[in-house]
């Protein structure tokens, strides 16, 4: 059965909790709440095992490290996206460990993880640009552990930039990069590993990322047209009609393996078959995992779209044109 647990109490089952009362409820929650130290995961999200090694699965440890909360309901649902992304690993032979609000309280998971994924929010948020922790991610990438990284965390500060490219094989910078909401057709992609069982799939109205800086030896995997008006610098726009790259893999000069998808805002594209292998392709080819003709596993129940989703404040009501000032 469904559990809520922590280290520090009892296991209370979720028939237990359902079945309370609305003040008892509130009453356990306030005492679960901050023994987690997870004051923002909801009660569903609880159930979810957080930095566990399950002794029972084979194959490599796979760290998904979900950002803290972030945006509107149905975007940047970081928690729930590394669920559904620990699901289709399990069904890969392999061990994932999901990490909340952006760092492991137990950071020697870092040194026993395969590959390390972090789907968090970029720039100044970017959840590893403390000194001590970039310490530790230099020092994973110098073992050869693998690297991946999504959506906004391949926005990186410009005084990380050349060290976060060297691992990932690209960044986006302010400079050249560009980046909007609109619907995306991918096709023609290229022989790979990553590519394998890809079919041509569309992504509707997702957050994108493009024009990135590249490192040599980078390899575009998921290209596609973007919008002309969303191209917003120089660059960009000095490259009208381009196909741009919105994925790539880069093999690290001294060893490991990294990938970069700039997708995965919208939560509900997780439904999209292709969109779910080419990214769980990504991560099982940076962890040394051989992915088969047909490609990964990626079973979905379309119910679980709707589940582990982050507790955000409901967006203000827009003001009645005419309506007095309050």
């Amino acid at each position: 059965m469904d559990t809520l647990s922590t280290s520090c109490s009892p296991k209370l089952t979720k028939f237990s909790y359902l079945i309370m009362s609305p003040i008892l409820r509130l009453a356990t929650l306030a005492i679960l709440l901050p023994l987690t130290s997870q004051a923002e995961l909801s009660p569903e999200q609880l159930q979810i095992p957080l930095e566990r090694i399950d002794a029972s699965a084979k194959g490599p440890v796979i760290l998904l490290i979900a950002g803290a909360v972030s945006n509107k309901a149905g975007q940047h649902e970081y928690f729930a996206g590394c669920t559904l992304m620990a699901k289709w690993l399990r069904q890969n032979q392999t061990a994932p460990v999901q990490v909340a609000e952006g760092w492991p309280k137990d950071e020697t998971l870092l040194e026993k993880a395969k590959s390390i994924v972090i789907y968090a929010d970029g720039g100044a948020k970017l959840p590893f640009l403390e000194a001590s922790r970039m310490e530790k991610m230099e020092a994973a990438m110098k073992r050869g552990a693998g690297l991946v990284l999504l959506h906004q965390a391949v926005d990186v500060p410009a005084s990380h930039a050349q060290t976060i490219a060297s691992w990932l094989g690209a960044v986006w910078q302010p400079d050249i990069g560009s980046r909007g909401h609109w619907d995306m057709d991918f096709s023609n992609f290229p022989k790979h590993p990553i590519t394998r069982g890809i079919e041509a799939f569309s992504a509707p109205l997702d957050g994108w990322l493009f024009n990135l800086h590249f490192q040599k030896g980078a390899v575009p995997l998921a290209t596609g047209s973007v919008p002309e008006k969303s191209r917003s610098t120089a660059d960009s726009k000095a490259n009208a009609g381009r196909a741009e790259v919105i994925g790539w893999a880069y093999e690290r000069p001294a060893g490991g393996r990294s990938f970069g998808f700039t997708g995965c805002d919208l939560h509900r594209n997780w439904g999209v078959d292709g969109q779910r292998k080419f990214v769980v392709n990504g991560i099982l080819w940076t962890a040394g995992v051989e992915i088969s003709e047909s490609g990964a596993q990626v079973q979905n129940d379309p119910a679980d779209l709707l589940r582990w989703m982050d507790v955000k404040p409901a967006p203000a009501p827009k003001p009645v044109a005419g309506a007095p000032a309050q």
